[in-house]
């Protein structure tokens, strides 16, 4: 749908401000939620996050809106440099978008978009969030980085194929109807 680099970085911006702020809520409250409570007594997650300090990332903790912001900066970075590049070159392999249904073609590269994107978050997450305090562990990063995937595979295909995407796709037509012309009713 965006023809120009400027309108690809501006999708991708959408895309990445919805996605990080879903993933951040989900991995802390759907994920982690009822071990941040207990670990400390709180009756909430974000009163469990507020006692603790923050979340720890790197061995810091950080505010939420911290973690939001080095999430956003990373994915932001991969999404223009590695998913949305590749994602429509994958999808044109199984696919030719000239006779192939729009929607199918359109979760073709969404699902292209999650399997480049997912393993590659969740390896910087493993990173980022990966537990230095007792030392460090190859084996360990990789399992968490495995872990991570599998927590975050199924939650990132189902939000963004009926969900993120169909949003931020009504949102970009909007915003470019008169650059997009006849293209802002279709799809």
């Amino acid at each position: 749908m965006p023809q120009t680099k400027f309108q690809r970085a501006m999708f991708a911006l959408l895309t990445v401000v919805v996605t990080v702020h879903a993933y951040v809520f989900y991995s802390l409250y759907v994920v982690n939620g009822a071990t941040l409570m207990e670990v400390n007594q709180a009756g909430s997650v974000i009163a469990a996050i507020h006692k603790q300090g923050g979340v720890m990332l790197c061995g810091r903790m950080l505010p939420i809106w911290g973690i939001i912001l080095v999430e956003f900066c990373l994915a932001y970075l991969l999404e223009l440099v590695m998913g949305s590049p590749l994602s429509f070159k994958l999808a044109s392999k199984c696919f030719d978008p000239r006779t192939t249904h729009p929607v199918l073609f359109e979760t073709a590269i969404i699902s292209a978009t999650v399997g480049l994107m997912c393993p590659a978050m969740s390896f910087l997450a493993a990173w980022l969030y990966y537990p230095y305090y007792t030392g460090f562990s190859l084996v360990t990063l990789l399992a968490n980085w495995l872990k991570l995937v599998c927590f975050n595979f199924p939650f990132a295909w189902f939000t963004q194929v009926f969900f993120i995407q169909p949003f931020i796709r009504t949102v970009f037509r909007k915003l470019f109807a008169k650059q997009l012309g006849g293209q802002a009713h279709a799809a």
